[in-house]
C-alpha cells in the first residue's frame, strides 16, 4: 500500500504554503497585491471619496467603521499577497470584500441600467476577483516567503 502524501493528503497546514514552483506567479502577486494595499491607503488619505463618504453614499449602516475596518484588511492582506506570505489566507478576506463591493455597487447597476453598463462598471472588481480565486487555487508561486516554508519531499 502506498504511504505518499499525495495518494493520502497532506497536512493541511502544509497546503496552506503549498504552491506551483512557477517565478512567473509574483506578477500577479504585484498587481493584487498593489491594488488593495493601495486603496486601503487612499481610504485613509481621501475618506470623503473612497472611504467613509463612499460607505455612506452607497448605503452602509456604521459606515465609518466599516471602511476603516476594510481598509486595514486591504492594506495588511495587500501586504501580504505583495510578499507572498500566508497568500491563501489572505486572499479570503479580500474576497469577502470583493463579494461585498459587487453586491453594494454593481448589482443595483444592473438592475437600474442593465448588464452592458454593470459589465463595464464591474470590469475591475472582476478581474480582482478572478486574480484572488487564482491565487487562492494555486499559490502564491516560486518567489515567495510561502515557497520558503513549503519544502516538497522527494
Amino acid at each position: 500500500m502506498c504511504n505518499c502524501e499525495n495518494c493520502h493528503g497532506m497536512n493541511p497546514v502544509r497546503k496552506i504554503f503549498r504552491s506551483h514552483k512557477t517565478r512567473n506567479f509574483v506578477l500577479i502577486r504585484l498587481v493584487v497585491g498593489l491594488v488593495f494595499f493601495s486603496e486601503g491607503i487612499q481610504k485613509f488619505l481621501y475618506p470623503d471619496i473612497v472611504g467613509v463618504g463612499r460607505f455612506e453614499k452607497i448605503g452602509i449602516d456604521y459606515a465609518t467603521f466599516f471602511a476603516y475596518f476594510v481598509a486595514v484588511f486591504e492594506i495588511i492582506c495587500g501586504a501580504l499577497i505583495l510578499f507572498g506570505l500566508l497568500t491563501r489566507i489572505a486572499v479570503v478576506p479580500l474576497l469577502i470584500i470583493m463579494f461585498t463591493a459587487i453586491v453594494a455597487t454593481k448589482v443595483p447597476i444592473l438592475t437600474d441600467q442593465g448588464f452592458w453598463f454593470m459589465a463595464h462598471a464591474a470590469r475591475t472588481d472582476f478581474s480582482m476577483t478572478m486574480l484572488l480565486l487564482f491565487l487562492l487555487v494555486f499559490g502564491p508561486g516560486k518567489y515567495s516567503v510561502d515557497n520558503l516554508f513549503y519544502k516538497e519531499k522527494i
